[in-house]
């Protein structure tokens, strides 16, 4: 048998197999799976609204379609809002290759490429869906230009993740970019010389110049960390000197952001107990 009528036969048993177990299925297990999906619709939207407040219609309905196409869950930290875009994380990916039995994924440094001097990294990733499968390549670099600042001496694990995130999205067919790919995520500095942005007002916490929302940025801190998001509320608002967050600057804000995430990184028990103070009376506040 040549090549392609093997390949022909082979596609002809898939489309049997599947529509045999369609036919096995019984109106109630589809009704069953249809609720399962709607109630995970519903779940994520619920969360979503809950994280990022007001959601536009739109973005919505891809949460919904996301939901139905990769299982994806807002509340295990798989998604990210960012300007209204949804963005898929590098715990969600692990997910999806998790329930589709990935059979490995293999990483190197690209040496040739590399220049640790300038902590520049490039590292190749393998996806094998399968084993014996001839595998998926997705490429990953990250150097103190298109990271941020405050995982500035980690360039190397920024641009193995990266590397591994595309490599899944290939396998996948996910369309979605990973948070973890956003060089402009953190809010890196641009290189010297670079023309000066238009000055933003002190009290705007949005965007005019593809940088995300300092609201997004500190939501991300708070589902990376596990941090509770009403203690972190209140402790900004006395970080900044201010009745509530809303009120304080937006200098001010960036300040307790960065301050927020190194905390988090170098001692996140101690910022836990720091938040937690917030939780008791004022009277009895250290």
């Amino acid at each position: 048998m040549d090549k392609d009528s093997l390949n022909s036969q082979r596609q002809s048993e898939r489309l049997n197999k599947q529509n045999s177990r369609f036919v096995r299925e019984t109106p109630p297990a589809r009704l069953a799976r249809a609720r399962r999906w709607v109630n995970a619709s519903l779940s994520n939207a619920k969360h979503a609204r809950a994280i990022w407040g007001a959601i536009p219609r739109i973005a919505l309905e891809n949460l919904a379609q996301l939901t139905e196409a990769h299982s994806l869950s807002v509340v295990a930290g798989d998604l990210q809002l960012l300007d209204g875009r949804w963005y898929i994380t590098h715990a969600g990916l692990l997910r999806i290759a998790q329930r589709r039995r990935c059979s490995g994924i293999r990483t190197a440094l690209q040496k040739e490429l590399t220049d640790p001097a300038a902590n520049r990294w490039i590292f190749k990733a393998t996806v094998y869906k399968t084993t014996g499968s001839k595998g998926f390549v997705g490429y990953g670099d990250a150097d103190p230009t298109n990271t941020s600042p405050l995982v500035r001496g980690a360039e190397m694990r920024v641009a193995e993740t990266r590397a591994v995130n595309r490599a899944l999205r290939k396998a996948y067919g996910i369309g979605l970019c990973s948070v973890e790919e956003l060089g402009w995520l953190t809010n890196s500095p641009g290189p010297a010389g670079e023309k000066t942005q238009p000055v933003k007002p002190p009290d705007s916490n949005g965007s005019s110049n593809g940088q995300p929302k300092l609201r997004d940025r500190l939501c991300l801190l708070i589902r990376q960390y596990n941090l509770d998001p009403n203690l972190v509320k209140t402790y900004a608002a006395d970080f900044c000197g201010a009745p509530t967050l809303k009120e304080a600057s937006r200098d001010l804000v960036e300040s307790f952001i960065s301050h927020l995430a190194t905390s988090a990184k170098e001692n996140r028990d101690g910022l836990v107990c720091k938040l937690n103070s917030y939780a008791q009376p004022v009277e009895a506040r250290p």
